[in-house]
């Protein structure tokens, strides 16, 4: 498996490259599972019925809710902890400490270590699209995953790493 990423030629209309085309690159929209799909393959992999299955489900992100809102991290089993914050405006006195001063509430995720390595290891494949919608290069990461630090001097880092291009002529699987 690997994630799909696209680099599109777009015309940049503001900062240093205002005026110029560069290729952007973002992740592909996948669609979104529906909670019954999920649940079936849930219950297939554990070998429980839909039912249980439901129903362990419904308990399970009822009691998240709960305990979430009474201000606990929640550990989300194989993915990391959840929990809820918020972000508000400071006061000088305490005085003029009120609810309106709250400006977003928010829902934090923090992954956990073996999820962060199984998307490190995961290979990564660009379609790279011009300005007029045609394919003209397609990457395949074969490197470990690491990103170039450009505050640690090494230029050469993360990149392609040795991966596999491909003109849009000779795309693996097509006419073989």
């Amino acid at each position: 498996m690997a994630l799909k990423v696209k680099a599109q030629e777009k015309l940049q209309k503001i900062g240093t490259y205002a005026g110029k085309y560069r290729y952007i690159m973002m992740p592909e929209l996948y669609t979104s599972l529906s909670q019954d799909k999920v649940i079936k393959e849930a219950a297939l992999r554990s070998g429980v019925s839909k039912g249980i299955m439901q129903a362990c489900w419904d308990a399970a992100g009822e009691v998240i809710k709960a305990w979430a809102t009474e201000g606990h991290s929640v550990a989300l089993p194989g993915l990391g902890t959840m929990r809820f914050g918020l972000r508000a405006k400071s006061v000088e006195k305490v005085d003029e400490v009120k609810a309106g001063l709250i400006t977003s509430r928010r829902i934090i995720f923090t992954p956990s270590v073996d999820l962060k390595d199984e998307l490190a290891a995961t290979a990564v494949q660009i379609s790279c699209y011009d300005r007029d919608g045609k394919e003209v290069k397609r990457v395949t990461s074969t490197d470990s995953g690491d990103i170039e630090d450009p505050e640690s001097g090494n230029q050469n880092g993360g990149g392609n790493g040795g991966g596999n291009t491909q003109p849009s002529g000779d795309v693996p699987g097509e006419g073989d």
